[in-house]
């Protein structure tokens, strides 16, 4: 069995369970450096937004904002997460064919 069959054993399990289950399913079937290189874009992403977020509330304030955001925008914010992560899993397969 290659490392790739996991991914393709069952073809109508494929996206079973959650976006981010399956994000980390398939991130163990890829090359470590594909995935480093895809986990330093979102840090990069992450790091840009906290910079925006901090120019307008300032870096004391951020925690609190994003906490009290969450607790108010939960539902909307997990669905958010779980579409952020199919679009990483996505890229993961899209590298993969390079």
């Amino acid at each position: 069995m290659n490392k790739f069959d996991a991914l393709f054993e069952d073809a109508d399990d494929i996206f079973g369970g959650t976006p981010q289950s399956k994000y980390w399913d398939i991130s163990k079937q890829i090359s470590d450096d594909l995935v480093q290189f895809e986990f330093d874009d979102v840090i990069m992403r992450l790091a840009v937004m906290e910079k925006m977020l901090m120019k307008i509330h300032g870096e004391e304030m951020l925690d609190k904002i994003i906490k009290n955001y969450f607790y108010e925008n939960g539902d909307e914010i997990e669905l958010h997460k779980k579409s952020i992560y199919m679009e990483l899993a996505g890229k993961l397969i899209y590298r993969l064919a390079d």
